[in-house]
């Protein structure tokens, strides 16, 4: 074990031990392969299951294992042919019975930092889906609040938005302008400090550095 990995261990160890005080079930998965066997593990057979737009989700295989699988319903965003359709899914989110996303920051003490620019992602993970599974590369740890929001807004935002060929002033520059542009996906600053209902959301911290 190199010490950089012993390091992402024992750091995981600490904020799954947070997380468990705030009411929230913590994985640490070594490598992406562990975190898509954890993943389908906790996704049970005959259930319907949606997610939120998600580098990590690629990255990681999880988005490829879930649409391999013939025995879940899978909600896809992605076969939506209109924006009423693209509605639907958002709404359908809140009936599943596992809702997919990563988050754009954790802190050291466990709590989920996440900016979202139409809402439907945290929505799904503050209440609806009957369990929230968050897949997140320990690029994404940060020792408090305020370095997970200025993470958020200066390192993950920025290439989230030219990934999605947004016409926005991070886009063109790399760097927050605190804009209130048409296409800003900075809309809604979300902290989870806890789950008011134990276990219903489960993060995945994987030992590579995955997403924005």
């Amino acid at each position: 074990m190199t010490p950089k990995q012993l390091f992402y261990e024992k750091q995981a160890a600490t904020v799954i031990r947070h997380l468990e005080k705030r009411k929230m079930k913590g994985f640490y998965c070594p490598t992406k392969e562990d975190a898509v066997a954890v993943a389908m593990s906790l996704t049970a057979p005959d259930t319907t299951v949606c997610f939120g737009g998600s580098a990590s989700l690629l990255e990681s295989g999880v988005m490829d294992a879930l649409k391999a699988r013939t025995d879940i319903t899978l909600i896809d965003r992605g076969n939506a042919k209109t924006p009423e359709e693209i509605q639907q899914v958002y709404r359908h989110a809140f009936l599943a019975d596992s809702y997919f996303m990563s988050t754009n920051a954790i802190t050291i003490d466990g709590q989920l930092v996440n900016i979202d620019g139409n809402g439907n992602r945290v929505a799904a993970l503050i209440y609806g889906p009957n369990q929230v599974i968050i897949v997140a590369g320990m690029n994404k740890i940060v020792p408090t609040v305020e370095d997970a929001v200025r993470r958020v807004r200066n390192t993950a935002t920025p290439p989230n938005c030219i990934r999605l060929n947004l016409d926005t002033p991070c886009a063109a520059t790399g760097a927050c302008a605190d804009c209130l542009s048409e296409h800003c996906i900075c809309s809604q600053i979300v902290i989870t400090r806890r789950s008011r209902s134990a276990d219903r959301i489960k993060v995945l911290l994987v030992g590579e550095e995955l997403g924005f």
